[in-house]
């Protein structure tokens, strides 16, 4: 140095600088060290700044006048160091010989200002905003610029003049110019020109954000007051930034995905080769083979080659797509780790000097400054560390979901199989949820052992090997805790199974409500779903005494490791004396080594679980797809549309194959009907053509575009026009004609919002007739070249069917030219088809036109003669029947009430919509007041009549999911806190703080200890202090683990089985209503996700949040103890916390909640795309359904994202806190240096570096625990829901053989379905004897299902009453009626488990009754050549029977009951004539002596009952023998003359 500076300027004077009041850095330093550092930091910085300016353009800045100032400052600063090298050499010039160091400095800071001022230009050219690079440089200059403008004070007033005026005037304006600079870094410039903020209206302040709001998070707090202020809503969130959005995300995973399994293939493909490449095996008899090997060896070593072909890993998908984003996170945490360790140091360094009378007072001013620098300056690198994790964790969640969901619409139906929709969405839910969690503290993985290397080191140096008993206790306590942790695995994985059977078996109960409660079945079924969660319970509780063993484990570790390390150190030689500054500097230690120690494991097995699920997804995303080009999609000119030669398929690979030998030839524009018996392959046949299946042998090929209609239509929630129009542009004309072909038209007026009305999920609130017909019409409406019909007319009134084939399918219909393949069971249509196709066994029997068929006289004509009711319709009177087709819809076609046959009770749309409103509609559009009223319950108003329909009358059905807003609720602690029971939760707060003292008295014994070594009494104690230590210690841990079995083992446990209970014995009880409003995703959203929390979150969150506010409180309580001065300061930082706390907790909690409304829409979207998924093919929808889910997946996101933020916000403002205790701490520990000893000194301060963590925790966990508290209310929401009557009703009970007779009258009978809305029967008076058949017609929503749902008083009556064998049916209990009437219902619904189960789940009769009754119902064959026989799995809804075997079983089940009183809805409807047949003879002989009442499509199967009942707008319009009724020429003769019953 004495080179660069000259003999006169020494570079270090330690008499100058350390042992002086009034300290000073020599010039030479001040120049060479303070004057090079910022400078060699850009010049280090900016290569790697440059290529990243390179890569990252964001556009062009204008330059702006701040910038005009930032460069003119740059090029003066420039100016102003090149004066001072100027005059160096004017100096030398004068022969004034000055060293080189004012040569080198000024040149050195010169260049570096031309660099910044270069820099300034190419960002503002490159679009950034606010550079961090050029903070950190001019930060930096003006820190080393402060001590020598304090030195040059200093020496100037100490002097007469100054010596070196020119120097001493650039240095001032040097400084100047450089803290200009700084201060105007601080703000930002405009952005870029067309940069996303203009055109976006409610942009991320992120993007936009400056360096410091960027490190500190400040753009976000004006969200955070907005959300303190008022709750936030969606509306009030910034869009999701680009590069988190799916558009970006999901593509970048995707193409890594398909690179991994092209690999995978290749490989394959040479492994393969390699296989095959054994000798062909010798026919002649020599030995060819002179090497010595036999062909079969060679074969042997060949076999042993063979690798397990590579599996394409995701894992590596995933790294590489998201691995590079993540890493920049991972350097903050390196850097974070190493600054962990100063402090230690520090209070080392802080505890000596309290030690030393006679030491200048600014180094312990200075030491408690640099303790709190270091600290901040953690604070915010951990913080960048933790926003880069957890927005790789999001983009990886989303990345998922989008890949999974692209794969669920693609693949083939045996892997469908494999996976179940409930399955799928739990790997969008859970799985994609355990990457995102995952990824947060991934980087402890290679952090941790770093961590705990440097502690140990610096522990080694601190006690010498006596840290190794330290050590092996960590050592031995690993295996523990490892044994616990895979116990914990095995545990999980067993809940998770217990957990997804439960979810599976409520999501069917929750679809096939309706059928449990018609059966009054729901018993059994709740039975089932306890003795689930019963095992499900038994799991948790395992879980919870294993979790109390390792959290004892965990707490005390850090204590048994400082007695062992102390106790071994004070033993093992007389000489070493435990003093203050060892005590506390290792306990620091040992608590830094605590949290990686913790950690660890929890990583391990956060990493065994993520593991588990990588698998899962994997194995999913593996499918067999369905196969684009296994049908022939060309448009070539030939005259065929559909073709099928040879064509043998199945629908699994390794399944028999279903159809055999098809050959089919669809000439264009020609209409094939399709006919069969139940279970012939039909349906098959049609899935074979839209390649759903797989072909074994054979080539299919259609040409053109195609629309399907399905057998069960599938129906969005939507609008009703959104269904139709299926993605489709709107054309006003093609429409209409869509609706009047459809026979749609009607309907509309009925709806309260015409077209706009949205249809509930699965839709629901469409009878099934008008959902196969919305199916039709959005098949016509999408013009396609071919149409596959499935059986289109089975749900619909036989007036309205023929309508529909006149109109729409038949000869002169809307779809005449185009290619039309029609599956049907209606013989009336066969004879004006062109072709005739008739399936027999999965084979074609015969093919050919009505004529030819007949003329061949083979199993057609054999079909037809048994079923054709009389001759075939001629001709000309079908063309007559044209001509009167206007007559064919009077106008009450549909009357005012919308018949909701299917899985709801009809009900008048409009105003059950209304009623079910949430919001309030006045013609003035929406006022603030009626703003809040919708965020609480429902506004009834009277509804104007429907013909003053407004535009703005549209309701929705569904209501939007109900968030509780502003703090939770008091009560709901409360409500907790009695499930777990009251006495029980204060004995569990006292062993709490019980627990603390415990671990607070050791500490204070410590510090004690140490100050032995003052007095020199170390040797005669060492056993008693020990022992008291370990005693205390010791105390801590079985208090501790006392609490945890008490707590997380007994009572919560207890907590969550009870809330459980209720909320499924409530949700069983409700009545039909509640559910059609509610969808079943909000339902098992609340048994899936808020179970989970009360069972799993809540007592470990509890558990946390107890331990940190015990402990923050007594470390605020030991620092104010010893330094009584510390209160002073204690108050304000306990206000500024509890303000940030308040904003963060309302702001964080609101976000939650939007998070998990949000969250919703994507399963169910999810569902019920799996469940449409082959309409969504047919239809070539993919792309838009694609799109629509990633929309709803950045919707989900764009409330996530600001809650990762809000808890960074949180942390670095909470931390300053804790960073100011700490300093406070320091500093009262220095001025009050004379009265305390060093023990306390140590106590205090290192308690106080404690604190920031527990402070942050404490936080986080109230929030956290408010957020899952929730689930609670969530919770206790739906357990209060209103229950429908009793179920049974003791005194009331009615005789065990009731009803003998069947005896049925209705008085005076009226019903609605809610109060205030109209009546649906009006004043129905009727009596029917025991034994009478009674049909029930009429037009649709003439309440015909509602007479039958009357009389299971699934709606009660509003006057009037039905009586049955003279007992009124509204004084028994439910049960007791219902189990005492049959209905077969008009959807067949089955429950997966086995066939006897779905036939008798209460285990009520033997196994001939079951036979029989399957013999009766004509599934005796099916059944018998089942190899399970009657323990035949049926899967989820039946699937795997098609729907005629699913409504024989329904036969089955009635048969099985063999009440008095027999309903059939519309039973009849999905079936062939001849099983329809079986049917109705069945019901002949078997219910001979019973009353059946049958709602007919068929006219048919009535025509020989006792009397038919005619229904008109819900009043009784003819009721008499068939016979009278047609001579009466009444509307009864009118429908039997459309189906051609009469003359």
């Amino acid at each position: 140095m004495e080179g660069l500076c000259g003999e006169k300027l020494p570079f270090w004077v330690a008499n100058q600088t350390f042992h002086t009041d009034q300290p000073d850095l020599p010039v030479c330093f001040q120049l060479t060290v303070l004057a090079w550092l910022p400078c060699g930091y850009l010049w280090a910085v900016s290569p790697i700044y440059l290529f990243y300016l390179k890569k990252n353009n964001k556009g062009y800045i204008m330059m702006s006048i701040m910038n005009r100032f930032k460069t003119a400052f740059g090029l003066l600063l420039w100016i102003v160091c090149w004066t001072d090298l100027f005059y160096t050499f004017h100096q030398m010039q004068q022969e004034a010989n000055p060293p080189p160091v004012f040569f080198i400095t000024p040149l050195v800071l010169g260049m570096t200002m031309l660099l910044a001022t270069f820099l300034i230009q190419l960002e503002r050219l490159r679009g950034v905003q606010s550079s961090g690079v050029l903070f950190i440089f001019w930060f930096l200059s003006v820190l080393c610029a402060i001590v020598p403008f304090r030195s040059k004070i200093l020496h100037a007033s100490s002097q007469v003049e100054v010596t070196d005026k020119l120097r001493f005037t650039t240095f001032y304006f040097y400084f100047g110019l450089v803290v200009l600079e700084l201060i105007l870094c601080c703000f930002n410039e405009k952005a870029p020109l067309f940069s996303n903020v203009d055109t976006d209206p409610n942009v991320c302040p992120e993007s936009t954000a400056g360096f410091l709001s960027t490190i500190t998070f400040w753009w976000f707090t004006r969200l955070a007051i907005k959300g303190y202020k008022m709750p936030l809503e969606a509306k009030d969130l910034w869009s999701l930034n680009q590069r988190d959005s799916s558009k970006a995300t999901v593509p970048k995973l995707l193409k890594e995905w398909d690179k991994e399994q092209a690999k995978a293939k290749s490989e394959q493909k040479l492994s393969n080769q390699v296989l095959y490449s054994k000798p062909p095996p010798s026919n002649t008899n020599h030995i060819e083979n002179q090497s010595g090997t036999s062909p079969e060896e060679v074969e042997v070593l060949l076999s042993n080659q063979k690798a397990v072909p590579r599996q394409p890993s995701f894992l590596r998908a995933l790294i590489r797509a998201f691995g590079p984003y993540f890493l920049i996170g991972s350097a903050y945490k390196l850097l974070q780790d190493v600054i962990t360790f100063v402090n230690p140091q520090l209070l080392s360094m802080l505890i000596s000097f309290t030690k030393q009378k006679d030491v200048p007072d600014w180094w312990g001013y200075s030491l408690a400054f640099l303790m709190f620098f270091t600290a901040f300056m953690q604070t915010l690198i951990l913080h960048q560390h933790f926003q880069y994790c957890f927005v790789t964790g999001m983009n990886v969640r989303t990345a998922l979901i989008g890949a999974l969901y692209r794969k669920a619409l693609v693949i083939t139906n045996a892997a469908k199989r494999s996976s179940t929709v409930g399955e799928v969405v739990n790997l969008m839910a859970v799985d994609a949820q355990r990457f995102m969690d995952l990824t947060t503290f991934l980087n402890m993985l290679w952090s941790a052992p770093i961590q705990i290397m440097l502690a140990l080191y610096f522990l080694w140096q601190n006690l010498g090997p006596s840290v190794l008993a330290g050590v092996a206790v960590m050592i031995l306590l690993i295996p523990f805790n490892a044994v616990i942790a895979m116990k914990t695995r095995s545990y999980q994985v067993e809940q998770m199974q217990h957990k997804d059977a439960r979810i599976k078996l409520m999501n069917e109960i929750l679809s096939g409500i309706k059928v449990l409660k018609l059966y009054a079945w729901e018993n059994s079924f709740k039975e089932k779903v306890l003795a689930i969660r019963q095992k499900e319970l038994d799991v948790l509780r395992k879980t919870a005494y294993l979790g109390a063993l390792s959290t004892m484990a965990w707490t005390s570790a850090p204590f048994l490791v400082a007695l062992t390390t102390f106790a071994v150190y004070v033993t093992v030689d007389e000489n070493n004396i435990l003093d203050a500054e060892r005590a506390f500097v290792s306990l620091s230690l040992f608590n830094i080594l605590r949290f990686p120690l913790n950690m660890l494991p929890q990583v391990m097995s956060s990493l065994v679980q993520t593991s588990v699920s990588l698998k899962r997804i994997q194995s999913f995303l593996s499918h067999d797809e369905l196969d684009p080009n296994s049908v022939d999609r060309k448009v070539t000119a030939t005259e065929f549309s559909v073709t099928v030669v040879n064509g043998k398929f199945t629908w699994a690979k390794e399944d028999s194959p279903v159809l055999h030998n098809i050959n089919v030839m669809v000439p264009h524009g020609s209409l094939l009907a399709v006919v069969g018996h139940v279970g012939c392959g039909k349906s098959s046949l049609i899935s074979a053509l839209l390649g759903e299946m797989e072909k074994l042998e054979g080539e299919v090929s259609i040409r053109g575009s195609v629309a399907y209609v399905p057998q069960q239509a599938w129906i969005q929630n939507a609008t009703l026009r959104d269904n139709i129009l299926f993605g489709r542009p709107y054309n006003e004309q093609k429409y209409r004609c869509v609706l009047e072909a459809c026979a749609l038209t009607p309907d509309l007026e009925v709806l309260p919002g015409g077209d706009m009305t949205e249809i509930g999920e699965k839709g629901i609130n469409l009878s099934g007739g008008q959902r196969q017909r919305v199916s039709l019409a959005r098949a016509l409406y999408s013009d396609a070249d071919v149409y596959l019909l499935d059986d289109p007319l089975s749900a619909v009134d036989a007036h309205v069917s023929k309508h529909i084939f006149d109109n729409l399918i038949g000869p002169e219909g809307a779809l005449k030219g185009k290619t039309r393949i029609l599956v049907t069971h209606g013989i009336s249509y066969l004879s004006q088809v062109d072709n005739i196709l008739v399936m027999v066994d999965g084979r074609v029997s015969e093919m050919g036109s009505h004529q030819e068929l007949l003329k061949q006289n083979g199993a057609f004509a054999e079909f037809l003669r048994n079923y054709a009711l009389e001759d075939i319709v001629e001709e000309d009177e079908a063309t007559e029947e044209m001509i009167d087709g206007e007559d064919l819809f009077p106008d009450d076609t549909l009357s005012n009430h919308i018949d909701m046959v299917d899985s709801e009770p009809g009900i008048n749309e409009a105003k059950r919509k209304f009623i079910r409103q949430i919001s309030i509609i006045s013609a003035d559009g929406e006022t603030t007041k009626s703003r809040t009223v919708r965020r609480h319950g429902c506004s009834v108003r009277k509804l104007p009549e429907p013909q003053e329909k407004k535009p703005h009358d549209i309701q929705k059905l569904i209501q939007a999911e109900t968030t509780e807003t502003g703090r939770v609720k008091m009560k709901v602690y409360l409500e907790y806190a009695k499930a777990v029971g009251l006495l029980l939760s204060v004995l569990i707060c006292c062993l709490y703080g019980c627990q603390s003292a415990a671990a607070i008295g050791a500490n204070i014994w410590l510090s004690d200890w140490t100050n032995d070594a003052m007095q020199n009494q170390t040797q005669e104690n060492i056993n008693m202090r020990v022992g008291v230590y370990a005693a205390l210690g010791l105390t801590q841990g079985v208090l501790l683990l006392v609490n945890c079995l008490l707590f997380q083992a007994y009572s919560m446990l207890r907590a969550a089985k009870l809330m459980h209970r209720n909320l499924l014995q409530r949700v069983l009880r409700a009545p039909q209503a509640f559910f059609e409003s509610t969808p079943v995703g909000r339902l098992l959203n609340r048994f899936s996700k808020d179970v989970d929390s009360i069972d799993s979150l809540l007592p470990h969150q509890i558990d946390i949040w107890m331990r940190t506010f015990w402990y923050t409180l007594t470390v605020l309580l030991i620092c104010s103890a010893l330094t009584p001065v510390f209160l002073i300061v204690v108050a304000p930082l306990m206000v500024s916390y509890w303000w940030v706390q308040r904003f963060y907790v309302a702001t964080s909690r609101q976000l939650k909640r939007l998070e998990s409304v949000s969250r919703s829409p994507i399963y169910s979207h999810f569902s019920e795309s799996i469940t449409g998924s082959s309409v969504i093919r047919a239809f070539g929808r993919c792309p838009a359904f694609v799109s629509m889910s990633d929309m709803k997946v950045d919707e989900n996101q764009k409330s996530y994202y600001p809650g990762i933020v809000s808890n960074r916000w949180l942390g670095v403002r909470i931390e300053f806190i804790g960073n100011c205790i700490v300093l406070f701490a320091a500093l009262f520990a220095v001025t009050g240096k004379e009265n305390l000893n060093p023990g306390l000194v140590g106590l205090s301060v290192s308690y106080a570096l404690q604190v920031t963590m527990s402070l942050n925790w404490m936080v986080r966990m109230t929030s956290d625990l408010e957020n899952n508290i929730v689930a609670v209310e969530r919770v206790k929401e739906y357990s209060e829901t209103q229950t429908e009557a009793a179920w049974e009703i003791e005194d009331k009970k009615p005789h065990a053989d009731w009803p003998m007779k069947g005896n049925v009258e209705f008085h005076d009978y009226s019903v609605r379905y809610r109060e205030g809305l109209d009546l649906v029967l009006k004043n129905l008076t009727l009596s029917v004897k025991g034994g009478e058949k009674i049909g029930i017609v009429g037009r649709t929503g003439a309440g015909k299902s509602s007479m039958t749902l009357c009389l299971f008083r699934l709606l009660e009556a509003a006057e009037g009453e039905i009586s049955i064998d003279g007992v009124k049916i509204s004084e028994i209990g439910l049960h007791d009626l219902r189990s005492k009437l049959t209905i077969i219902p008009q959807e067949p619904v089955l429950f997966s488990g086995t066939l006897r189960m779905n036939l008798d789940p209460f285990e009520k009769y033997t196994d001939e009754e079951v036979w029989k009754a399957l013999e009766y119902s004509h599934l005796h064959k099916f059944v018998s050549n089942q190899p399970a026989k009657l323990e035949m799995e049926c899967s989820e809804g039946g699937e795997n029977l098609s729907v005629g075997q699913r409504q024989l079983v329904c036969l089955a089940r009635a048969l099985l009951r063999k009440t008095t009183i027999l309903i059939l809805d519309e039973a009849t409807a999905a079936i062939d004539l001849e099983t329809d047949d079986l049917i109705q003879s069945t019901i002949r002989t078997q219910f001979e002596d019973c009353t059946v009442f049958t709602i007919a499509h068929r006219l048919n199967t009535i025509m020989d009952y006792t009397r038919v009942l005619v229904l008109d707008k819900g009043q009784i319009a003819e009721f008499d023998t068939p016979a009278s009724l047609i001579s009466q020429r009444g509307l009864f003769y009118g429908m039997a003359k459309d189906a051609g019953l009469a003359q």
